[in-house]
């Protein structure tokens, strides 16, 4: 969990590099570090509100908490969260630095870099070929693309 923590900030400062003085690095940083402190606790996609949780109770600003609620995939709705069984909240990437750190996630699987085709194939298969949360992704992707 540490080696892919280390390539996921890798990966997302690689990302914040191309927004200059538009998103706090250090922020993007220690989200990277942090967004699977919750797989401490579990394996499931709810690791995402227990890390949240985790870091919370812990005094941890808001900021760097959201990042780390906020991880999964590309986000997850309101609707889509009562379905799995989390708290009724939309878990969607707000800030750039919470776009960077669920991508720069995406973009690394165990502790290697893969590209876009994969992190589809990879959903679909989790979660099937309509989900909705497969345009999501793609679109981060190209927002993030952009710069």
């Amino acid at each position: 969990m540490i080696e892919h923590s280390e390539a996921v900030m890798l990966k997302a400062t690689e990302l914040a590099s191309r927004f200059g003085s538009n998103v706090d690095v250090d922020l993007v940083k220690a989200g990277a570090i942090l967004h699977d402190v919750g797989r401490s606790k579990t394996g499931g996609v709810k690791h995402a509100v227990i890390g949240a949780n985790i870091l919370k109770s812990n005094g941890v600003p808001p900021k760097l908490v959201k990042i780390v609620e906020r991880h999964i995939g590309a986000g997850i709705t309101k609707e889509e969260a009562e379905l799995i069984g989390l708290p009724a909240i939309d878990y969607l990437p707000i800030s750039l630095e919470e776009k960077l750190v669920a991508h720069a996630d995406n973009l690394i699987h165990g502790t290697g870099e893969v590209d876009l085709d994969f992190v589809i194939e990879k959903w679909q298969k989790k979660l099937g070929k309509n989900h909705p949360s497969i345009p999501r992704i793609i679109k981060l992707h190209n927002e993030l693309a952009q710069y």
